[in-house]
């Protein structure tokens, strides 16, 4: 009995180790890039927020909070997939797509996740608390808008930039003035931009299942259209500094910035898969280089 015992263990052991690693892809935490893309935005606007000088425990409660929210994200679009990833060459390996988890537990650990993320959220002022729950919102219902329209993309940026005005409440106590909603809407274009690359690598696979995404709608546009949102990014960043006063620290960085975007245009040039993903991915860059031009601009 002691020896079945003791041969036992270390498949027991394996099997633990096979169902963490499952909820660790679920939550995409072998890939985080998606807690940069969103990571990123929530940092312009406390830094701007703040003039520079953001409160450390709501840049604590925030970053938490990305890494949650973004997470419970992942979770809840891989249960709204379920149907379709075992159809796509990229996602069919995912575990609820492989069956290493169920439908019922991508759910429970959305609902875990975002509760965390609301109890954090409780230790800031009311307003941001107001302003949390159309973020939640925004995230549980935007992996579902694939199967109604062709904009998914500018849901994603709506929910991703979200954090924009609930950093400014809970850095100002108010609504965000003018620089904000710029910024607000500088993310919405932003995202819109990285994710139609990030469509455009699953275009095939996408018409042959039957879901919606810009990269469908743009066609053979795409690229240009993609050109088109990354100017309105731009200026609309410029008018971020205008209104904020940012020096020329944060000039250098949108110079960066556009320099970057030709380098994504460049890798997506061909539209093969390969390419448009690593445009999607090397977007982290410019995140990092505009907080680099904000922060450097209030340092200064």
């Amino acid at each position: 009995m002691r020896q079945t015992h003791a041969t036992s263990r270390p498949g027991a052991t394996r099997t633990l180790q096979e169902r963490l690693r499952a909820y660790a892809q679920l939550i995409r935490l072998d890939r985080p890039i998606g807690i940069w893309l969103l990571l990123w935005p929530t940092l312009w606007a406390l830094w701007i927020a703040s003039k520079g000088h953001p409160d450390p425990e709501v840049v604590a409660v925030f970053v938490a909070g990305v890494v949650l929210m973004r997470s419970a994200g992942c979770a809840i679009n891989d249960f709204a997939d379920r149907h379709v990833d075992p159809l796509v060459t990229r996602t069919r390996d995912r575990p609820l797509a492989r069956g290493a988890i169920r439908p019922a537990e991508a759910l429970a650990v959305f609902a875990a996740l975002s509760l965390t993320a609301f109890l954090l959220v409780l230790q800031l002022n009311a307003l941001t608390v107001k302003l949390a729950v159309g973020g939640v919102a925004l995230a549980a219902s935007y992996p579902f808008m694939k199967r109604f329209h062709h904009l998914p993309q500018v849901h994603l940026g709506a929910a991703f930039g979200w954090a924009v005005p609930m950093a400014f409440a809970a850095q100002t106590g108010t609504l965000p003035p003018p620089e904000g909603w710029l910024l607000f809407l500088a993310t919405v274009f932003w995202a819109t931009v990285y994710d139609t690359f990030y469509a455009m690598a699953d275009r095939e696979d996408d018409l042959r299942v039957g879901v919606k995404s810009t990269a469908i709608l743009f066609g053979r546009h795409d690229r240009l259209m993609v050109g088109l949102l990354q100017l309105a990014l731009l200026a609309t960043l410029a008018a971020v500094g205008l209104f904020a006063g940012l020096g020329w620290p944060y000039a250098v960085a949108l110079g960066a910035g556009a320099g970057l975007m030709g380098y994504h245009q460049w890798l997506a040039r061909n539209r093969d898969p390969g390419g448009c993903f690593r445009a999607f991915l090397h977007n982290n860059w410019f995140g990092l280089v505009i907080f680099a031009g904000i922060a450097a601009s209030y340092a200064l």
